[in-house]
C-alpha cells in the first residue's frame, strides 16, 4: 500500500520511512520522564510526504459505477405508482420509468448479473414498514432522477435488520440524473449502499436520524449537489474489514452537510480532488482514519470537534481549506504535510498538531487558543521539556500564526529552511513565539523577540542597516513574536519594533522569547548544517 496503514506495538513510537525534506527516516523513541505520564502503547505509522491523490486512488479498489452510456431508456416498462398498492417488485434487468405516488415499497429482486436502471420521474413513496426503495439483489444498479421525487421510510427498524435506509441497497449503488430526490430517513439512514455508493448528477436532499449517505466499500462523490442534516455521520464509508475498501473519494459536485457527529468519515481514506464542501458538525468535521487527503476542494468545516483528523497522514496539496473547530484545526496522529493551497484556521484550542508537521509551500493561517503548531508525539503529560521526538519542518510557503500560548511549538526540533513564518503569541505565563524542547536548525534566518503590542500593532523587523526584512501588521494582542524570512542572516542582529513604540534587539538564531526553546529563556541558537 502506498498510503499509511497502522499497527500497535507495545514498544515506543516508531515513525517508520518518514519522508521529510532533508531526511529518509526517522526513529521517534519512547521517552520517560519521573514527572510526566508515559503512555504504554504508541503506533507504528508509514507515512509519504509526496503522496497524492492519484496514488493514494490507485492503492485502493476500484469503484464501480454506471456511466450515463451504459444504459439506454430503449424498451424501458413505464410503472405508475398511482395504480398500484403495497409493494412494487422488479425481479428483471432493464429499464423502469416511475412516476406517481405510492404508500409501498419498491423492491429489486433481480438476478445477481442484473443491471437494473430506475428512473424516478415525479415519483413519492412512502413506507411505514421498511426502505421506500429496497435492492435485495442485482449486479448494479442506477436510479436516474428526473422532475421532483421523494422517498421516505419507516420510523423504526429492528436492530438486525439488513435493509434500514429509505433508500437501500445491497448492490452497487448509482444516483443521477437533472432532476431532484428529497430522502427522509426516518428511522436511521438516508441512502446506504453495502457495496459502493456513486453520485454522478442530480439535486439530492437528504434528512436521517443516523447517517445521511453511506457506501460500505465506497462512497464517491463526481457531481451534483448533495445537502445533507443527520443525526450522526453526514457522509460516510465503514468497511473495517479490507483495508482498500472504506474510502470517500469526491472529484466534483458540492455538498453541504449538518452532522450531529461526523461530516465526512472514512474508514480508511478521505480523498478531495475538486467540488464545493461545507461541513457543521458536532464531532470531526471530515475524518480519515488511515488518510485525508485534500487537492483541489474548496473545503469549510465548523466542527466541534477537529475539524479535519486522520489516525495517520493529513496531506493538503491543493485547494482552499478554511476551518473552525473546537478542539485541533488539523490534527493527526502520524504526520501532516502542507504542500500547496490556501489553508485558514480560524478558530481553535490547537491549530495543526501531529508527530510530524511539514510545509513545503502555500499560504498557512492558524489562530488558536492554546498552541498554534504543534509538533508532538502525544506520549508525555505535565509540561516536561524532554525531547519526544516529533519534528516540525518549514521548508517554503508563507505562514501566518496567532496563538493565545505558544506560536510555534515542537515537543521534540524544528527544522526552519525557507519560506516567510511570522508568528504572535500571548505573554507571560511560560509562554512564547517559538518553543522547541530539542534543537532548532535549517538554512533559513529565523528570529524570536518578547515583544508586547496589541492587534492592529505593526511589527517591523530591521537589519544593522536600517532595511526592514519583515513586516506583519497583527490581528491581535501579543507578548512575544517570531519570524523566519530569507531577509534574516545567520547570526545578523536586528531590531525587533511595533508601530506603538516598543523595541528589542536580537540576534538571528537566538531566542530571546520567554519560554522559548523549552524554558531556556535567552539561549537555543540554531544547529546550522
Amino acid at each position: 500500500m502506498n498510503h499509511p496503514r497502522y499497527m500497535l506495538t507495545a514498544a515506543g513510537l516508531l515513525l517508520g520511512s518518514l519522508v521529510l525534506a532533508g531526511c529518509t527516516a526517522a526513529s521517534v523513541p519512547a521517552t520517560t520522564s519521573p514527572t510526566t505520564t508515559q503512555e504504554t502503547t504508541a503506533t507504528t505509522v508509514v507515512v509519504d510526504a509526496t503522496l497524492t491523490a492519484a496514488d493514494a486512488m490507485a492503492a485502493n479498489e476500484d469503484y464501480t459505477t454506471v456511466n450515463d452510456d451504459e444504459w439506454s431508456m430503449d424498451g424501458a416498462t413505464t410503472i405508475d405508482l398511482d395504480s398500484q398498492s403495497g409493494t412494487v417488485t422488479i425481479d428483471a434487468a432493464g429499464t423502469y420509468v416511475i412516476s406517481g405516488d405510492l404508500d409501498g415499497q419498491v423492491v429489486v429482486a433481480a438476478p445477481e448479473g442484473a443491471l437494473v436502471a430506475i428512473v424516478l420521474d415525479d415519483a413519492t413513496i412512502t413506507s411505514t414498514t421498511g426502505p421506500a426503495i429496497s435492492v435485495e439483489s442485482a449486479d448494479d444498479v442506477v436510479v436516474s432522477l428526473a422532475g421532483s421525487n421523494t422517498l421516505s421510510d419507516a420510523s423504526s427498524y429492528a436492530d438486525d435488520a439488513d435493509a434500514n435506509a429509505a433508500l437501500f441497497s445491497e448492490s452497487d449503488l448509482t444516483i443521477t440524473g437533472e432532476g431532484s430526490l428529497t430522502v427522509e430517513g426516518n428511522g436511521n439512514d438516508g441512502i446506504t449502499s453495502e457495496d459502493d455508493l456513486v453520485i454522478l448528477s442530480g439535486e439530492i436532499t437528504v434528512t436521517a436520524v443516523d447517517d445521511g449517505l453511506r457506501g460500505k466499500d465506497s462512497l464517491v462523490i463526481e457531481g451534483g449537489s448533495v445537502t445533507v442534516d443527520a443525526g450522526g455521520d453526514g457522509l460516510k464509508s465503514d468497511n473495517p474489514d479490507e483495508p482498500t475498501r472504506g474510502y470517500i473519494y469526491m472529484t466534483g459536485g458540492s455538498v453541504s452537510a449538518t452532522a450531529g457527529d461526523d461530516g465526512f468519515s472514512a474508514t480508511t481514506d478521505l480523498i478531495e480532488t475538486g467540488g464545493m464542501i461545507d461541513i457543521t458538525s458536532t464531532g470531526n468535521g471530515l475524518k480519515g482514519d488511515a488518510l485525508v487527503l485534500l487537492e483541489g476542494a474548496d473545503v469549510t468545516v465548523d466542527a466541534a470537534d477537529d475539524a479535519i483528523n486522520s489516525n495517520g497522514q493529513v496531506s493538503i496539496n491543493l485547494g482552499t481549506a478554511t476551518v473552525s473547530s473546537g478542539d485541533d484545526g488539523i490534527h493527526a496522529d502520524g504526520a501532516i504535510f502542507i504542500d500547496g493551497g490556501t489553508t485558514t484556521v480560524t478558530n481553535s484550542e490547537e491549530g495543526i498538531e501531529s508527530l510530524a508537521i511539514t510545509i513545503n509551500a502555500g499560504d498557512v493561517s492558524v489562530t488558536s487558543n492554546d498552541d498554534g503548531i504543534n509538533a508532538s508525539a502525544g506520549t508525555v503529560e505535565g509540561g516536561s521539556e524532554q525531547d519526544d521526538g516529533s519534528l516540525l519542518t518549514v521548508n517554503g510557503g508563507n505562514v501566518i500564526v496567532n496563538a493565545a500560548v505558544d506560536g510555534i511549538d515542537s515537543n521534540g526540533s524544528a527544522v526552519l529552511n525557507g519560506g516567510t513564518v511570522a508568528v504572535l503569541s500571548g505573554g507571560g505565563g511560560g509562554t512564547s513565539a517559538l518553543d522547541v524542547n530539542a534543537s532548532v536548525s535549517g538554512t533559513g534566518g529565523w528570529l524570536a523577540a518578547t515583544l508586547s503590542g496589541s492587534a492592529g500593532d505593526t511589527v517591523t523587523v530591521t537589519d544593522s542597516a536600517g532595511t526592514v526584512v519583515a513586516s506583519y501588521t497583527t490581528s491581535a494582542s501579543f507578548g512575544s513574536v517570531a519570524f523566519v524570512n530569507a531577509g534574516i542572516a545567520a547570526g545578523g542582529s536586528y531590531t525587533v519594533s511595533t508601530s506603538a513604540g516598543s523595541s528589542a534587539t536580537v540576534t538571528e538564531g537566538v531566542n530571546s522569547a520567554e519560554g522559548g526553546m523549552g524554558g531556556g529563556g535567552q539561549g537555543g541558537g540554531p544547529g546550522r548544517p
